[in-house]
């Protein structure tokens, strides 16, 4: 084995004679080994100012877009609302409509009258039937001959229809007398 001879001890400016395998090339002076221990401590140093300058930029930028963003999610979710609420007054409207188409039907019209206001045509029988649990029927006794068979009338309740019984107080309130002034009560101051 052979041993290489010692190269020659260069000074600082003096530049190697050819390439050398560390990067010297021609014409560049040859680059240092960093220490092991340098290393670190200087990207820690980097990477912590870095960090920092970064997270300065990420609050920032969210400090200017979220009452931005708030806004905006907020007006979304009422304009949401506000287009909920038409389509249910838009639905409304047609039910309302259809409502007020079929009143222009002369057989609704009838229809409605003779449910609501218990109304018959001409010539024909009205029935109406009493619901049993509103009926009281009084204990009959057989051997009374004034006794009629047959279910009663509601408690209070009349065979005409409303608007007669309407009518009848109507009538009734009409002539009834009416109090002299001397008779009615003087109020006190």
């Amino acid at each position: 084995m052979s041993r290489r001879p010692p190269s020659p001890v260069r000074a600082r400016g003096d530049a190697p004679r050819g390439g050398s395998a560390r990067g010297g090339g021609a014409g560049r002076p040859a680059r240092r080994p960093v220490a092991a221990e340098s290393r670190p401590v200087r990207l820690a140093r980097v990477l912590s100012v870095r960090a920092i300058v970064l997270g300065v930029v990420l609050l920032a930028g969210f400090t200017l877009l979220f009452p931005t963003v708030r806004a905006y999610l907020g007006q979304r979710a009422e304009l949401d609302a506000l287009a909920t609420q038409v389509a249910q007054a838009e639905a409304d409207e047609q039910s309302l409509q259809r409502d007020l188409d079929r009143w222009e039907d002369p057989a609704y019209v009838a229809a409605q009258a003779r449910e609501r206001l218990s109304y018959v045509l001409p010539g024909e029988t009205a029935y109406r039937v009493i619901d049993p649990e509103v009926v009281v029927e009084p204990e009959e006794d057989p051997a009374d001959p004034t006794s009629e068979a047959g279910p009663t009338l509601p408690v209070g309740g009349a065979v005409n229809p409303w608007y007669t019984t309407v009518w009848e107080s109507l009538e009734v309130a009409g002539t009834a007398p009416v109090p002299a002034p001397e008779d009615a009560p003087e109020a006190t101051p």
